[in-house]
């Protein structure tokens, strides 16, 4: 049980890394986009690829011409971040920490 919960636990903080360094790429992008940084240099191409799967699909379902241009996805798509941090990585790190105290399983 200690391996279980030692590597649940790992796993817990590096999404929870992951998560937040997606994050605030995606902030990041945010800002170049108010500020009008030429879309051909290098970090504003990465930042591009970085972030665009994941707020695609969000385009889809709210378009940016709803609210008067204003492109809300990059608000959206943290707040799902901040919901799956707290909901998920949270509950995997309180289960690794139940296995690691009391040694055995709960399903």
């Amino acid at each position: 049980m200690i391996l279980l919960g030692n590597l649940l636990a790992a796993l817990a903080r590096i999404l929870h890394i992951v998560l937040w360094v997606y994050m605030w790429i995606i902030i990041i992008r945010a800002i170049l986009s108010w500020i009008n940084v030429p879309s051909l240099y290098p970090l504003v191409v990465i930042l591009h690829r970085l972030t665009e799967p994941a707020l695609r699909p969000l385009r889809r379902i709210v378009p940016p011409f709803r609210f008067g241009g204003i492109d809300i996805t990059p608000m959206i798509a943290i707040l799902i971040i901040i919901f799956i941090d707290s909901f998920l990585v949270r509950s995997i790190a309180i289960y690794a920490q139940r296995l690691l105290r009391e040694g055995r399983f709960y399903f």
